[in-house]
């Protein structure tokens, strides 16, 4: 019996409980939208010309999603921004996201100073702290999330929340019926690769177990594909504690494919995310991209997405990465949900 099909030892392996947060997505996704769309103080969006989503780790990753699913149904440009200055083209007329799960994100935090002294339009995607402190005591557009969780396993309640709060603004579309189809799709997902299925049955433990100690490297198509697939390698890197890498087509078709050349496949793993609905173009490169790869001496894998709509078909490639992510750090041999790299970081940067 391998560790994955031992009940017992699969929660003493998991002692943060990463597993059980992940198999919650469907339930944190539905009340994360209803969160946002009860959200208090919400801002106008009139004239709004831009929306800037502003976040780190896996606070930021909300704003990917925001970005892959609705950029071409909002009429206005989407940036996602990574760092503690606010681009120039924030003002009067822009519609700030700030998003920091603990809510004292350093970088999140300048940006919501910068934003507010801009006069933007702002709205705080939160479970507290002194962002949750600041968005309140100005009376500004809140999305409080519920707290407890790692940052990263709390991507339900803040990619929704951030939607509903957009779709009460009137930016956003109606997400009920795609929401309700996500959900459905989620949950089969789980009854086929949920903890409690044998891994000889269940495609999430099976491809844990065939990375064994091979670097995961992780393509998507440009769009969802790519979010889902830097996702993968994050959750990865901090769930199984393992190097990762990811890529899009069809930009690595531009450059990464020359990398893989005969015999520098060896101990990598690659995982393509596909999904119905990829640009025909793009479709089309996925087996002469897999096939340059192979030849390299890599394995590669294809996951399929579920579901009729995006915001389905994205959830789905993210619910399995994240299955997969934690069931390969259980058969390391690793506590999933610990980030010690990152806490040693923080610890010395406050020293300095």
């Amino acid at each position: 019996m391998t560790p994955l099909d031992d009940p017992a030892g699969l929660r003493a392996a998991d002692p943060g409980g990463m597993l059980d947060a992940v198999v919650a997505l469907p339930r944190h996704c539905r009340e994360g939208h209803r969160l946002g769309l009860d959200a208090p103080d919400l801002p106008s969006a009139e004239g709004a010309t831009a929306i800037a989503f502003c976040g780190m780790g896996g606070s930021a990753v909300a704003g990917d999603v925001l970005r892959a699913l609705h950029a071409d149904r909002l009429g206005v440009p989407v940036v996602v921004v990574r760092s503690p200055e606010l681009p120039g083209f924030c003002g009067p007329d822009t519609l700030v996201l700030s998003s920091s799960y603990s809510g004292g994100t350093a970088e999140t935090l300048a940006c919501f100073d910068e934003a507010v002294a801009r006069g933007c339009h702002v709205v705080a995607v939160t479970s507290g702290g002194e962002l949750g402190r600041r968005a309140a005591e100005l009376g500004l557009g809140r999305v409080a999330v519920p707290a407890g969780f790692m940052p990263r396993a709390a991507l339900g309640y803040l990619a929704l929340g951030a939607l509903g709060a957009l779709e009460a603004i009137g930016v956003g579309p109606p997400l009920s019926a795609d929401l309700e189809e996500a959900v459905r799709e989620l949950e089969a997902l789980l009854g086929e690769c949920g903890p409690e299925v044998p891994s000889t049955s269940n495609p999430a433990k099976s491809l844990a177990l065939s990375l064994g100690e091979r670097v995961p490297v992780v393509w998507g198509s440009e769009g969802i594909g790519a979010v889902a697939a830097a996702r993968w390698k994050t959750q990865c890197n901090e769930n199984a504690k393992v190097p990762a890498f990811a890529a899009s087509l069809p930009e690595l078709d531009h450059n990464e494919v020359v990398g893989w050349s005969e015999g520098r496949g060896a101990g990598f793993a690659l995982i393509a995310l596909r999904h119905a609905g990829e640009h025909p173009e793009v479709a089309a490169r996925f087996p002469l991209s897999l096939e340059i790869a192979r030849s390299s001496g890599l394995e590669a894998t294809e996951v399929w997405a579920r579901g009729r709509s995006a915001l389905a078909r994205l959830l789905t490639l993210v619910l399995f990465g994240d299955l997969v992510s934690v069931y390969l750090g259980i058969t390391r041999g690793v506590d999933p949900t610990p980030i010690e790299a990152i806490a040693r970081l923080k610890r010395a940067l406050a020293e300095a």
